[in-house]
């Protein structure tokens, strides 16, 4: 039996092979982890903001489904797993320094959000005129 060798990252060498190579090298955070963004590819509306660490990103990159690593229970997390609400993955996009992604999925199921809507951003900020308590208003 033959075993596929798992995905592989390039080695982040100089800030001209970060920028202008087409190796993907990702630049993780001191906790070991980078944020990704999950939009939907059809609509471009931001679904949920998430983080992968490099276990969950070449799970992702080997399932076409989006993993993420939760920082709130310390594990990795399918998303959809329990729920049904998984994200097919239909591109995934780094920044100009490697240190964010967007995921461009397919939202299957109910909605993206644990609380039943359709994203995570339901909600805007708006600060008042005057200063004094900043409060928030739901996205129409």
């Amino acid at each position: 039996m033959t075993t596929t060798p798992p995905y592989q990252f390039g080695p982040r060498e100089s800030k001209k092979v970060i920028e202008e190579d087409l190796v993907f090298a990702p630049k993780f955070d001191e906790h070991g982890l980078i944020a990704a963004m999950a939009v939907d590819a059809h609509t471009d509306e931001a679904l949920m903001l998430a983080y992968m660490n490099e276990e969950s990103l070449r799970m992702t990159l080997e399932k076409g489904q989006a993993v993420y690593w939760s920082r709130s229970r310390n594990q990795l997390w399918h998303k959809g797993e329990t729920s049904g609400e998984f994200q097919e993955i239909v591109e995934i996009r780094t920044d100009c320094d490697q240190d964010a992604l967007i995921l461009r999925v397919i939202q299957h199921g109910g909605g993206c959000c644990h609380t039943k809507r359709n994203n995570c951003f339901y909600r805007k900020v708006v600060a008042p005129k005057q200063g004094g308590l900043v409060k928030l208003a739901m996205v129409e």
